[in-house]
Parts: structure tokens; sequence; C-alpha cells
């Protein structure tokens, strides 16, 4: 059920961000940041990146990232990271937490990504004055196992966008789709993806929550409220025998 904390979880990744106008000072301020994280996030680093833009090359249009041509004005992120392996990243206009570790955003009986957004957005707000929030995002991307690779087994763990009845699954080396659309006056772009891994195959499940020109007072109730659409999303694909394998860790 939403909100239950399942000793084995479908959820590899789950990230958030925000995004705001440049603020040259955050460099100023880092050193304070980092004294109100640093009992959770104890390790840090500081990052130069050079920008890099997107384009096909040879035969097959394959797309490769390059530097830009010169001259480029390298772009300081500064990354601080957990014990438990998840990270937070500050550049002048974003923050962003990328965990693989959490399992529930705010259930007490786990380790919640909430108090993690929490302790990272008090501690931004409290150094800077951000009034407006160009973009908030909240996304998981969850590997779900496919235990055999045919029509019956996809039905029986979950209610796939795969057009199997035209399209066997059984025949197919990969499917992937995509939809950009509302969700509760919210944006919500999902995409689902079979793929071939180690020599099994997965459903790759991808929810992006956003919303755009929030204002920083209304960040948390705006993330609650992307979790909620995503949570709600997830658990109409999922069938229950997939979330007994949840549980226990066996696939009846």
């Amino acid at each position: 059920m939403p909100g239950e904390v399942f000793q084995y979880p479908t959820v590899k990744e789950v990230d958030f961000e925000i995004r705001f106008p440049h603020l040259f000072l955050i460099e100023n301020k880092i050193g304070e940041f980092q004294e109100g994280i640093a009992s959770e996030f104890p390790e840090s680093q500081l990052v130069l990146e050079r920008p890099m833009v997107i384009t096909s090359t040879g035969f097959e249009g394959k797309s490769e990232r390059i530097p830009e041509p010169e001259p480029s004005i390298s772009r300081k992120s500064w990354v601080f990271k957990s014990e438990k392996g998840y990270e937070l990243r500050v550049s002048t206009n974003t923050l962003t937490i990328i965990s693989g570790h959490h399992k529930t955003y705010n259930n007490p009986a786990g380790d919640r990504f909430r108090d993690i957004i929490s302790l990272a957005t008090d501690n931004l707000f409290r150094i800077v004055k951000i009034p407006i929030l160009k973009r908030i995002g909240l996304r998981y991307t969850d590997e779900c196992p496919l235990p055999s690779k045919d029509n019956a087994t996809l039905t029986k763990f979950y209610n796939s966008t795969f057009p199997s009845n035209r399209f066997p699954i059984s025949d197919a080396e990969g499917s992937y789709f995509q939809i950009t659309t509302k969700r509760k006056n919210h944006n919500l772009i999902f995409r689902e993806a079979l793929v071939k891994q180690d020599d099994k195959y997965k459903l790759i499940l991808d929810f992006d929550g956003f919303e755009t020109q929030v204002q920083s007072a209304d960040m948390q109730k705006v993330t609650d409220e992307l979790h909620s659409i995503i949570e709600e999303e997830y658990f109409n694909i999922v069938k229950d025998p997939l979330r007994e394998y949840m549980r226990t860790g066996k696939m009846a």
C-alpha cells in the first residue's frame, strides 16, 4: 500500500532538484551552508565542470557530449557526500540531491528522503534569499523484475503501457514509452522501458514530477504533492504479486 516501507523495493534512485536565478554570492556563503549540513554530509569537494554540447557524429548519428569551443567558463559545483552514499550538489543556480539509499519519502519506519530535502533547502534559504524558484523537480527511477519474458508474466505483475497484444513481449528486444502530462495541476514526465541487463529483462519505470515558478515558501508543499502524484502513479502500475515480491523477495 502507499506509504509502506518494503524490504525489497524496486526504487533504484530518487533525485530532487530546485533551480533558481544565478546567485553569485553563494560562493562566499558556501562555508556557512556547509556548517549547517555537515552532520549529514561530512565529505565535501569543489568540482569544476566545463559546459558541454550534444552533437550527432558518425554514420550512425550517435549522440556525444563534447566540450564547447574555447573560450568557455568552468562551472563551479560544491559536492557534499553522506556516509550512506547519497550526495548533495550546489551551484550558483541549482541544488540537487541524488540518492540510491532512500527507500521511503516520509515514513518514519525508514530513512526519510523528505528530511534530507528539508535539511538542504532550509540551510540554503537561511543563507540566501530566493523568493521564486524557477523549477522544482522530484524524480524516481525503479528497476522492476520480469521473471519471465512473456505476456502472461507482464500482465500478472504490471499494468504496463507495452502494447503486448499487438507486439508479444516474447518477441521484443526492447521498448520505450514516454509521455509528458498534467496530474493534479502539476507536471509529470513518465517513461517506461523494457531493457536487458546482465542477460535478464527488466521493466524500468521513470517518474519525473516537476513544477515551475514556485514561491520558495511553498517549496515543501509542492514537493509533497509531487511525491503523492508519483506514488499514486506507481501503485497504479504495479500489481499485488509485485507488491508481495517487494515484501518477501520471492516471485510467486
